[in-house]
């Protein structure tokens, strides 16, 4: 299934994709998709509806949960990433955290103010769907709901300049798109064989293939499993391949006016306008 949440004049309603990719209201059966959604009953029963009977629903995408409890990050997972940040491959997963709200798949990036280092990452998120504490990596992909697109924009000056932990630069507001849809794990058979892409201004910027990552899913889940009781909603970006701005030399950040798009194979595309902070 695809799952997705679309805002409209009216308000912000539950869907889910039909066969033609056209999105169909739920909330005849479900108020919203949230934290309980992702139990494994839930979605079962949202595989029973028969989404050609749905009336359509258009309007823009909004984040693919209303209440997303925590989104962390895994810093330098593609080890020709790391290299263009010229760091080592870490020998363990590398935790962050986001601290800003998630936004939807096409809303736009707000350049913070005093920012002049705003940069993109594309990467595939993970959706917890069950408790998830001292797991295995053999069970870890069975507590997961889904997958998403998301992209993990940063400010470099703020992430690295300013001493501290990354969060810092992690953590403006626009910086967590997550979208178009949640793609449940039905669908995606094996998470370490997905394309990424990411175009500024219609140049290709990233492009990279989970099968590259340093750390796999389910190596990630286990392991922040040993420190944390991982629960339903929970967001897990699990890091970028090469591309990102800050890499180029000289390095090219984000401007006002810019369009990033991005994409995953399977998973869903994102297209963002970039703007100026006004406040």
């Amino acid at each position: 299934m695809k799952l997705c949440r679309i805002k409209t004049s009216s308000g912000t309603y539950p869907a889910i994709l039909d066969a033609d990719g056209q999105p169909r209201d739920l909330s005849q059966h479900i108020t919203d998709l949230e934290l309980s959604s992702m139990a494994p009953d839930a979605l079962d029963a949202l595989r029973g509806i028969d989404a050609a009977t749905l009336p359509k629903i258009d309007g823009e995408y909004a984040p693919v949960l209303n209440d997303i409890r925590r989104i962390l990050c895994i810093g330098l997972n593609y080890s020709d990433h790391a290299a263009e940040a010229g760091m080592p491959v870490p020998d363990h997963p590398i935790l962050f955290a986001k601290l800003c709200a998630a936004t939807g798949a096409n809303e736009p990036i707000i350049i913070p103010k005093a920012s002049e280092k705003t940069d993109w990452e594309v990467e595939l998120a993970v959706i917890i769907g069950t408790k998830a504490q001292h797991v295995s990596e053999a069970d870890a992909l069975s507590h997961v709901a889904g997958y998403a697109t998301f992209n993990d924009v940063s400010e470099r000056a703020f992430q690295i300049e300013f001493g501290g932990q990354w969060v810092k630069g992690k953590s403006c507001d626009s910086f967590a798109p997550i979208g178009p849809w949640l793609v449940t794990k039905d669908e995606v058979p094996d998470p370490q064989n997905l394309d990424l892409w990411l175009d500024v201004n219609g140049t290709r910027r990233q492009t990279g293939n989970t099968s590259t990552m340093v750390f796999t899913v389910a190596e990630i889940i286990s392991f922040l499993s040993r420190f944390m009781t991982l629960l339903p909603g929970d967001v897990i970006a699990t890091g970028t391949p090469p591309g990102v701005g800050m890499g180029f030399k000289p390095p090219v950040y984000l401007q006002p006016g810019d369009v990033v798009e991005l994409g995953i194979s399977g998973i869903g595309d994102q297209a963002q306008k970039v703007i100026s902070f006004k406040g």
